[in-house]
């Protein structure tokens, strides 16, 4: 296991620090900060599994690429499976962009440029993944370059699998622990052709899509999600509900899931008047009486122990 904390070095040096190690915990890249500020405290921990490097991070916003120069000066070809645990990450690669949102995976290969672009601060577990481990099935893993995955299904089990991984202790079962990866992998891969094939299905992600964009509009709702995507009400309904949830259930979870991300983030989290309007709600109260249902504490609870949590791992 191998930590690097950026808070350690003078706040005149943080910036030039992070930059070296995320080029030495990862692969060449040119971070740049989007936000002027003293400091750019960050924090990297990298441990090893068998074939795989797995890493925890956080950091400020900033965008981060690994473009053609980058790519040149890259010691051996991977994929990157990164799933979102604070924060937004914006990621372009192969003609494809997308928004990943906590809870959420995306996938990028280091062979190609690619780009992210973080708003605000952030936090992720990354895994490093040769191709070698990959084989004949890269071809399939590369249909999953630059989404966002894991809300339900397929992508799930790899969301599961990312965050039981990191516990695993190398040692002989490591390789097996690591292949089972790859297949869930391949199983999301192999799930969007079926999505494809099935038109509810492909409706039912469009609409999560655009849940998640409009997750601040207090106006969201089946009415206006059937306009944007041109389909008629019933059809959305009997789309999502083909999933096993409905609509109102589906972007109550959304808001509660964005809600308990926010609350949870580093630094001094947003007050929850500014929470329950970015969620979509009118006022602090409604918003906490639906926080309180669905996770058994209030806001204010939530956001005191985010930060118990974060004070104990830092001690």
């Amino acid at each position: 296991m191998t930590v690097w904390d950026v808070s350690s070095q003078p706040a005149s040096e943080q910036f030039a620090y992070w930059r070296e190690i995320i080029c030495e915990a990862f692969v060449p890249l040119s971070p740049a900060p989007t936000v002027a500020g003293h400091g750019f405290a960050s924090r990297v921990e990298t441990r090893s599994l068998d074939s795989v490097v797995r890493a925890s991070l956080g950091s400020q916003p900033q965008t981060t690429i690994h473009g053609r120069r980058e790519v040149a000066r890259t010691d051996g070809d991977y994929v990157f499976v990164n799933l979102q645990t604070v924060g937004e990450c914006g990621v372009e690669q192969a003609g494809r962009r997308s928004v990943v949102r906590p809870g959420q995976f995306t996938v990028v290969d280091t062979t190609e440029p690619y780009r992210f672009a973080f708003d605000a601060p952030w936090e992720m577990v990354s895994y490093r993944v040769p191709h070698a481990l990959l084989s004949s099935r890269r071809d399939t893993v590369r249909d999953l370059l630059a989404g966002a995955w894991g809300s339900d299904g397929a992508g799930a089990v790899v969301t599961g699998l990312v965050r039981a991984m990191w516990e695993v202790e190398p040692g002989p079962g490591a390789p097996d622990v690591e292949a089972a990866l790859v297949s869930a992998l391949c199983g999301v891969a192999g799930g969007q052709g079926a999505a494809a094939r099935d038109p509810r299905a492909a409706l039912r992600t469009a609409a999560l899509r655009c849940i998640d964009r409009g997750l601040g509009d207090p106006a969201l709702g089946v009415a206006s999600v059937s306009r944007e995507l041109g389909v008629a009400p019933r059809t959305l309904h009997a789309a999502v509900s083909a999933g096993g949830e409905s609509f109102a259930a589906l972007l109550r979870r959304r808001r509660m899931e964005r809600a308990a991300a926010l609350l949870a983030g580093p630094g001094a989290a947003p007050a929850v008047t500014e929470v329950a309007a970015a969620v979509g709600y009118d006022g602090p109260s409604s918003f906490s009486r639906a926080f309180r249902r669905a996770f058994g504490r209030s806001p204010s609870e939530a956001r005191r122990d985010a930060r118990t949590a974060r004070e104990a791992c830092t001690d």
